[in-house]
């Protein structure tokens, strides 16, 4: 009997009833103010991933002991920001009221929002991780409100003070530094330093955890739109995962792998194992 053609990623098949984590894609870049491609990650990490292995050496953890169904792609409007983001919204929401967590791939960084909005509406105590080599605290990009490099600015309005801690920060506005400093937002700059305390402080509370992967040095992951020197190594970013998700992590996502900048597939190859140990490192 022949079966259809359904491409997850690796080790994502278990039925949604049964599921404990719900991996969607978000394929959008239209904010993108460097180099746009972002929107192709999440189709491009489905075919790769099959170079890696379901189990991880590194927490002696497999994917097939994992309950993860992978929904696919959103079809999403790239004429219409604000639409895309309700969109992300609704299927946010739609896993988290079936009691089950949300892991997304970007797509560019904006798309966390959507996300954020679905978590704070379940978890009005929620806070934010945030793995980045930028600020994304604008309040506009050349007069968008709606933009990657507004995102985190965005998701302080609906959070407020005291909720947001940024880690791997070595790039933006001087006035968005500035802006951090002044106690809205806890900024870590060039690596994970302080993280370990973070968590202890949340303790129990709803965390929303997104990494975006230009918090890895270009050396390591060249295939984004916006690289920056000076990043965290690959065995870092790793431990630092273990640590947030130590933490009660309600959703989460990873962004900002743009493949084709990278053409010996190296950067999306990168990704696709970082999310492997997102998924297998999650309390589920």
């Amino acid at each position: 009997m022949l079966n259809p053609n359904v491409e997850t990623f690796l080790g994502c098949d278990c039925g949604y009833e049964e599921a404990e984590a719900v991996l969607f894609g978000a394929p959008f870049d239209s904010t993108t103010s460097y180099r746009p491609g972002a929107r192709f990650a999440s189709r491009v990490m489905r075919a790769e991933s099959y170079g890696l292995e379901t189990y991880s050496p590194y927490l002696d953890r497999d994917l097939t002991d994992r309950k993860v169904f992978d929904s696919g792609d959103l079809e999403l409007c790239f004429g219409d920001t604000e639409q895309v983001l309700l969109d992300i919204e609704a299927r946010a929401s739609t896993i988290l009221e079936d009691g089950k967590l949300p892991v997304m791939i970007g797509g560019e960084h904006l798309v966390t929002l959507g996300a954020v909005r679905a978590a704070f509406a379940k978890y009005p105590d929620l806070h934010v991780i945030h793995f980045d080599a930028h600020t994304d605290l604008r309040d506009d990009y050349l007069g968008a409100k709606l933009s990657h490099a507004a995102v985190i600015r965005r998701a302080w309005e609906l959070l407020g003070d005291g909720r947001i801690y940024q880690f791997g920060i070595r790039s933006g506005d001087r006035s968005e530094f500035q802006w951090a400093k002044e106690g809205h937002t806890a900024l870590h700059p060039f690596d994970f330093e302080g993280l370990a305390q973070t968590m202890e402080n949340l303790s129990d509370k709803p965390i929303y955890f997104t990494l975006d992967l230009d918090v890895l040095d270009p050396s390591i992951f060249p295939g984004t739109g916006t690289p920056e020197a000076g990043g965290v190594g690959f065995l870092d970013l790793l431990r630092a995962i273990r640590q947030v998700c130590k933490g009660r992590v309600v959703a989460c996502d990873i962004n900002e792998l743009s493949p084709h900048y990278d053409q010996s597939g190296v950067s999306t190859a990168v990704a696709c194992k970082v999310l492997r140990e997102l998924l297998l490192s999650l309390r589920l």
